[in-house]
């Protein structure tokens, strides 16, 4: 795939994840000790249609972002994101939360709570072109690319905050890595509960048709609040995890 992306006429390059940027989260570690540090997939960041919708998105704190994740696999694991939590909003016992939407093929979205080594909930997402998919506060996530096909996928997220890497990194990755044969927990996180599946998120709680675009609610921010005041939501964020 080209490396630029054209969003309504502008050409972003992106940062591009590297194999051995992933070295501290794999599963097939052996493999990627004589593996070549390859391309692993693609991030674009802070894009915008005009310079009035760019303004419009910093003064309200937020930012829109593409990621794109070309199919393959990583030893016996399938390609991944790093994964990361989101620090506390200041001032909150809450942390932000994240918004994705899948443009283009399939992915899985793990999302995992963890109190101290062990983890408390697991949810996995499934999900292709058009749905949502909400990481509530709390959450940890990692997002994985099972397919044949390039998984291309949008976020909202509130700019005020830089993810957490480490708490992954230091588990050797998330909850469970998925290989050919299915999911398989880490071992390296005391307690591990089984996945809980869950649907992609309602789109009309954010007042989009089912599919829609959801870079729509340039026109109207105030729709993606929770994503900057996310402890004035917390019923919206429960029924998300409701089987």
């Amino acid at each position: 795939m080209g490396k630029e992306l054209n969003f309504f006429g502008h050409i972003k390059t992106p940062d591009i994840r590297m194999l051995h940027d992933m070295d501290e989260v794999l599963y097939d570690t052996e493999w990627a000790r004589t593996a070549e540090n390859t391309e692993l997939y693609y991030m674009y960041r802070d894009l915008y249609r005009n310079e009035v919708e760019h303004e419009s998105i910093k003064a309200q704190q937020l930012r829109y972002d593409i990621t794109a994740i070309p199919p393959q696999m990583l030893g016996r694991e399938y390609v991944k994101t790093a994964g990361h939590y989101h620090p506390n909003v200041p001032g909150a016992s809450v942390s932000y939360p994240e918004l994705y939407q899948v443009l283009e093929g399939e992915g899985n979205y793990l999302l995992q709570r963890m109190e101290k080594e062990s983890i408390e909930d697991v949810v996995l997402v499934e999900a292709k072109a058009g749905d949502i998919i909400m990481v509530p506060p709390g959450y940890g996530h990692i997002t994985i690319n099972s397919s044949d096909e390039v998984l291309k996928m949008a976020n909202w997220v509130s700019r005020e905050f830089a993810s957490m890497y480490e708490p992954i990194k230091e588990h050797s990755g998330a909850a469970y890595y998925l290989l050919e044969k299915g999911y398989i927990p880490n071992p390296k996180y005391t307690k591990t509960p089984p996945i809980r599946y869950l649907k992609p998120a309602d789109a009309s709680m954010l007042g989009l048709a089912k599919g829609e675009d959801m870079y729509n609610l340039v026109s109207d921010l105030s729709k993606l609040d929770f994503l900057k005041n996310p402890h004035l939501y917390s019923a919206m964020f429960s029924k998300v995890l409701e089987k």
